[in-house]
């Protein structure tokens, strides 16, 4: 498990640290993409627009050289070829202005009216020059060239120039932005370069600590495991030294009650027999009264004995009866008066839950008989959402669980945890004690449960 957290945050705090890297050279190289395309933009608009202007300038230049050719021109072949001409340049010049309309800005829009109004005026002009006949064009060409034509066509082409200068203007304009937009950008970058290694160093600072603190927490889990280790080889050792401490008290019960009972009966039938030859049958009455009564005892003693040992009621009426006559058998025989009360429990439980479960009310009840002189008892068991759920609550003096664990709560730990339960004690001095056990059922999957769960469940009987 710590393996695969240190392999992900190194893919990670690594990972951050090139895509951060990644980011940094992605924005830079779309700035300067971006950057690059706007110049490209800015330069063919003033390419396209200062060829429109050139075409225009030549266009109402040629226009009126077209005119005064045909003023000049006294045949009739020349000056149909200079109206055919003037025609075409003045079609070129329409077009023109419009091709440059499409690439007007705000600044422009009232220079562009006024071209426009004047070429229209000016070409207008022109245009009334064509009406003229041969003796009219002798008559008046010279004077409407010089008083109409040039100072007509020298304004426009003075409107063409101070549109070009604009055009110029806003060619400057343009890369004193595209100077203003690399100095942003570079401050830009700085900033984000900045903040990128500000990243890269509190990413780096939060992997290190992270991988710190998991390989203290791997020698922690470590050193739990070694302590884990030692408490097995010690409880294996008191396990064996409990098997032993049962065999001999199982044998010295045998032998104190079982065995002197059959001694008891063995000298019992021997006076029996001496009466009968006597023939004193009245006294042969009580002697077998008296081995009968021997006889009821010793069945008594070693049926006690192996239902201490296993209840068959276990095996054959189900964990509810065998906690009842549990409860009843510690009233009868301490001080401990023992309620257990249940809810929904099933009757098809596994050996193995009614036997952990019955281990575990068995401990706890003789704990709190002999340790915490408790004089009352309570017992719950509880099936709920695929759990089994197990409290055992007295009033007894109580008891420090972290410092205090006896082979009694070792045992009861094994055998939850065995099933992929959890076991929680709660206990002060002068506080009772309450031990309370979940167990997954059989057709759940068996996952240690969460103690917060475990907090969830018990909270209830803690204060009933």
């Amino acid at each position: 498990m710590f393996r695969n957290q240190t392999k992900a945050l190194l893919w990670a705090g690594f990972g951050g640290l090139i895509a951060l890297m990644g980011t940094l050279g992605i924005t830079a190289i779309s700035f300067l993409s971006e950057m690059d395309a706007r110049h490209e933009r800015n330069r063919m608009d003033f390419v396209a627009r200062t060829r429109i202007l050139e075409s225009l300038r030549s266009d109402l230049y040629l226009s009126g050289t077209h005119i005064r050719d045909f003023l000049f021109d006294s045949g009739v072949t020349a000056s149909v070829s200079d109206q055919q001409s003037y025609s075409e340049t003045k079609a070129r010049v329409q077009d023109e202005l419009s091709q440059y309309g499409q690439y007007l800005r705000a600044e422009e829009v009232d220079t562009y009216r006024t071209l426009d109004q004047g070429t229209r005026s000016y070409l207008g002009t022109l245009d009334s020059a064509l009406q003229w006949s041969p003796a009219e064009r002798r008559a008046k060409g010279t004077a409407f060239i010089q008083s109409e034509l040039l100072p007509r066509r020298a304004a426009t082409l003075t409107l063409t120039d101070h549109i070009e200068r604009l055009n110029e203007n806003r060619l400057e304009a343009s890369g004193r932005e595209t100077s203003e937009l690399f100095a942003l950008f570079r401050a830009r970058l700085l900033a984000l370069v900045a903040l990128m290694l500000t990243l890269g160093l509190l990413l780096a600072g939060i992997s290190l600590w992270r991988i710190l603190q998991l390989e203290r927490e791997s020698e922690t889990r470590f050193a739990e495991i070694e302590r884990a280790r030692r408490e097995l080889r010690s409880l294996s050792a008191r396990v064996l030294e409990a098997q032993e401490d049962e065999r001999r008290q199982v044998a010295r019960e045998l032998h104190d009650e079982v065995g002197q009972a059959l001694w008891a009966i063995s000298l019992g039938i021997d006076n029996l027999g001496a009466v009968l030859q006597r023939g004193d049958t009245e006294l042969a009455l009580q002697q077998l009264a008296a081995l009968h009564d021997i006889s009821d005892n010793s069945v008594r003693v070693v049926r006690n004995m192996s239902l201490l040992l296993r209840p068959s009621m276990l095996d054959d009426l189900g964990l509810l009866p065998a906690l009842k006559w549990l409860a009843r058998e510690m009233s009868r025989t301490s001080n401990l008066h023992v309620e257990v009360n249940a809810e929904q429990l099933r009757d098809d439980l596994p050996e193995e839950h009614k036997t952990c479960v019955f281990r575990v009310v068995q401990e706890a009840l003789r704990n709190s008989s002999r340790h915490a002189g408790a004089h009352n008892a309570w017992v719950y068991v509880r099936a709920s959402s695929g759990k089994l759920m197990l409290t055992v609550r007295d009033e007894g003096s109580g008891f420090d669980p972290r410092r205090e664990k006896g082979l009694g709560l070792l045992g009861m730990e094994e055998r939850v945890h065995h099933l992929g339960g959890t076991l929680r004690i709660q206990s002060g001095a002068g506080r009772g004690t309450i031990v309370a056990v979940q167990l997954p059922l059989p057709d759940h999957p068996k996952e240690e449960l969460s103690a917060e769960s475990a907090a969830h469940e018990i909270s209830p009987l803690r204060t009933a």
